[in-house]
């Protein structure tokens, strides 16, 4: 849950998968997979990928649940 979110923030930075995978040392495609919703975002991986990204988590996690609501509400 949330990997669309992280893929919006990434784009929003104009990083590729690549390069958001080189700034946080995570394989390019778990990066995909958690953007897919594969895999979940643990708490470690998102303070990476908040960092990477120059983002506070707690704005990416707002995000998350705002989204997760919007989805619900359908």
């Amino acid at each position: 849950m949330g990997g669309d979110e992280v893929r919006k923030a990434r784009e929003a930075a104009g990083l590729t998968q690549e390069e958001l995978a080189f700034r946080t040392k995570l394989h390019r495609t778990y990066i995909s997979m958690i953007e897919r919703d594969v895999n979940s975002l643990t708490l470690p991986t998102l303070f990476r990928i908040c960092k990477a990204l120059d983002i506070r988590p707690s704005t990416l996690v707002a995000r998350i649940e705002k989204s997760h609501r919007q989805r619900s509400e359908k």
